[in-house]
């Protein structure tokens, strides 16, 4: 884990590694490597701007390295949008973070969420995954 412009927050490496193998095992999936690098917001619209020629904030953005059944890609976290995030919906922090540090993994195992089923099941598989994480 890495961070751009940001303190890092508090993880358990340990928790979070075990908790995205059991993620991807039901996509019958086995974790390579994923970085999580965690920046604030205008690193994240630079990187908008420069890949997907997106000029605004998001909360996450994934380069997928998967191969074949091998989940790896680094995935960069706007801290400041997922605080903000957090506050919009009322959720914690913490489980915000989460949420979207799994979402990506979810993108490698082959979940989308450009149209209104598709975020549907996204959001299914993401609420199922932070049950799990709170049984580790």
């Amino acid at each position: 884990m890495q961070h751009i412009n940001i303190d890092l927050p508090i993880l358990d490496e340990r928790k979070i590694t075990q908790w995205i193998r059991s993620v991807v095992a039901i996509f019958d999936k086995k974790l390579a490597h994923i970085n999580y690098i965690f920046c604030d917001n205008e690193t994240i619209l630079a990187m908008n701007r420069q890949y997907l020629q997106h000029d605004y904030y998001t909360d996450i953005i994934s380069f997928d390295e998967s191969q074949a059944a091998h989940i790896a890609g680094d995935i960069f976290i706007s801290l400041d949008t997922v605080k903000e995030n957090a506050d919009s919906y009322q959720v914690d922090y913490q489980e915000e973070l989460l949420r979207v540090m799994i979402h990506g993994v979810l993108h490698f195992c082959g979940l989308k969420d450009d149209d209104a089923m598709a975020a549907s099941t996204m959001r299914k598989h993401e609420n199922q995954a932070l049950a799990a994480y709170k049984t580790l």
